[in-house]
């Protein structure tokens, strides 16, 4: 279930805030500028759908969305806790940075932890299925999709690139719990 826990960026074990209601979830995200959503799929995920057939499953929120952010392309990024890479891509994001345009995710399975860094405070937001996170551009955050990672995501772009993370140097990542996920 999702889960948001408010801490000051200086005292990861002191937290202002720590919810699993997603209206309050919401709520608390909305003055830092994140969005935060739960969708449900016109149908069940099959464990056999292709990205092309769970784009069309999610196609109303993601034309919507499109419309609204000015969004130019959409994929869908799967990364199973059998990849044999899963421990350098999960250091990747696992330090502070930031990007030029928004971090848009929609989970479709699996889960990943969020880490907010705005005024002074670190927003840990879980999110797992049916949860969608805008996080803006040049949002200070790191992403910890946990050592077995299991997530299937629906990205969203404002450029055809995507995005690119520039990291702030600090170490305000290694203060904080990590996320530990367990088998799916």
């Amino acid at each position: 279930m999702s889960r948001l826990t408010v801490c000051p960026d200086d005292a990861p074990q002191r937290p202002e805030l720590d919810t699993r209601d997603g209206r309050e979830i919401a709520a608390a995200l909305r003055p830092i500028g994140v969005r935060f959503e739960r969708w449900e799929a016109s149908s069940p995920l099959a464990p056999q759908d292709d990205d092309a057939q769970i784009m069309q499953l999610y196609q109303r929120d993601i034309e919507r969305l499109k419309r609204e952010g000015a969004y130019q392309s959409v994929d869908v990024l799967r990364c199973l806790p059998d990849n044999p890479n899963r421990n350098e891509l999960r250091a990747k994001f696992l330090t502070e940075h930031t990007h030029d345009e928004d971090e848009v995710r929609f989970f479709v399975e699996g889960a990943g932890l969020f880490y907010l860094r705005v005024a002074g405070k670190v927003y840990m937001t879980l999110c797992e299925r049916n949860d969608l996170i805008s996080v803006p551009a040049g949002t200070r955050h790191w992403f910890d999709m946990g050592p077995l990672p299991h997530f299937t995501v629906i990205r969203l772009f404002t450029t055809p690139k995507g995005w690119v993370a520039r990291f702030t140097g600090d170490t305000v990542a290694s203060r904080f719990p990590a996320f530990k996920n367990q088998p799916a």
